[in-house]
């Protein structure tokens, strides 16, 4: 199996000052392109958002049973 890489990021901010936000995009070295779809997670303290930031990953990993 090839070496993977996990392309994320994140930013903390109020949530009431959310208004919108688009997929990020990654160009690969072929010349195509792949895109990131973006999630908010909101949670009234760090162990909230924590808790379902960990959920998040089991169930993106959950897709990809061959890993």
């Amino acid at each position: 199996m090839a070496k993977l890489a996990l392309v994320y990021g994140v930013r903390l901010l109020p949530g009431e000052e959310l208004e919108s936000f688009e997929d990020a995009t990654i160009q690969l070295k072929n010349g195509r392109t792949a895109s990131v779809t973006m999630h908010v997670i909101e949670g009234g303290n760090e162990a909230e958002i924590r808790s379902q930031l960990m959920n998040s990953l089991d169930a993106f990993f959950e897709f990809y049973p061959e890993l």
